[in-house]
């Protein structure tokens, strides 16, 4: 895909859409995490308020160093106004058992950190990221949105992952083509505690997949074993030996005592496949 190919009529009209809904609301706070999905919508954001935006980005041990230097340079190479709020989930009551609605805990007490930044700044609206795609999947996180009042223009206006992918390309965002993240906590099974030193592992372990140049990938860790989700198509890459053996070794010396390659590869929510089929129904009514 070129840089500006020019997405269908469809689609343009979608964006205007999504920047008129953007004009009603007066003026946002953006809950930024430099991914694919809030980078679009912040840009679209920016187009339509001018000043009246402001992007909020939570910093945690369970949000790489990496994506928070890409949000704090994003913000300020477009001049938005840019507040980081320290956010520790794992002080968060119950958060590191790892229960079934971990993601609602974190999401709860973010947003409403969120919204005090937006009251205090003249933000009457704050607004996150998620699309129609997110839909789908075990998201207990969508039900604290919803109570808080948060809003979701990209799922309002029916945006999918792909239709954002490809106007992002079109307007020469950087994060076109950037692999999809998820917090590091969504690494750990249901149950199984999570602390700040097994969260490390997992963060360093993606990071050198990441500079080997494999792009879709999770590292899921199962007490002392990792087990590394990558896209098949880059399985021949990971078998070669001095790859696997430099995965493997680094991998050791971060703390793993097995590594493991997942033969069905990268999928989203793969811990979710653990969950019953009313369990993901009732997380979807919410």
């Amino acid at each position: 895909m070129s840089t500006k190919e020019k997405p269908n009529e469809m689609l343009l009209d979608k964006y205007e859409k999504l920047k008129g809904y953007l004009r009603s609301l007066e003026s946002v706070a953006v809950a930024f995490s430099s991914g694919v999905d809030s980078t679009f919508l912040l840009y679209a954001a920016k187009e339509a308020l001018g000043d009246k935006v402001m992007a909020v980005t939570a910093s945690s041990c369970s949000f790489p160093k990496r994506e928070l230097n890409e949000a704090l340079e994003y913000c300020k190479s477009q001049g938005i106004k840019h507040e980081v709020v320290e956010s520790e989930e794992l002080k968060i009551e119950g958060f590191s058992h790892n229960p079934k609605n971990r993601c609602y805990l974190c999401k709860h007490e973010l947003f409403e950190k969120i919204r005090k930044i937006a009251d205090d700044n003249g933000m009457k609206e704050v607004v996150e990221g998620s699309n129609l795609d997110d839909n789908g999947d075990y998201r207990p996180g969508l039900q604290a949105v919803a109570e808080l009042g948060v809003k979701s223009p990209l799922r309002e206006i029916g945006f999918s992952k792909e239709q954002i992918r490809i106007l992002s390309n079109y307007l020469g965002l950087p994060t076109w083509d950037k692999q999809s993240f998820a917090c590091l906590s969504s690494r750990f099974p249901y149950g199984e505690e999570i602390t700040e030193e097994k969260l490390a592992m997992v963060d360093k372990s993606e990071q050198l997949l990441l500079d080997l140049g494999f792009h879709q990938l999770r590292v899921r860790i199962h007490g002392n074993m990792a087990r590394i989700e990558l896209d098949p198509a880059e399985f021949d890459k990971f078998m070669q030996e001095d790859v696997r053996t430099k995965v493997y070794d680094k991998l050791k010396e971060f703390g793993f005592t097995y590594v493991t390659l997942d033969l069905k590869g990268y999928r989203t929510g793969s811990m979710n496949e653990t969950l019953s089929a009313d369990e993901l129904k009732s997380a979807t009514r919410n």
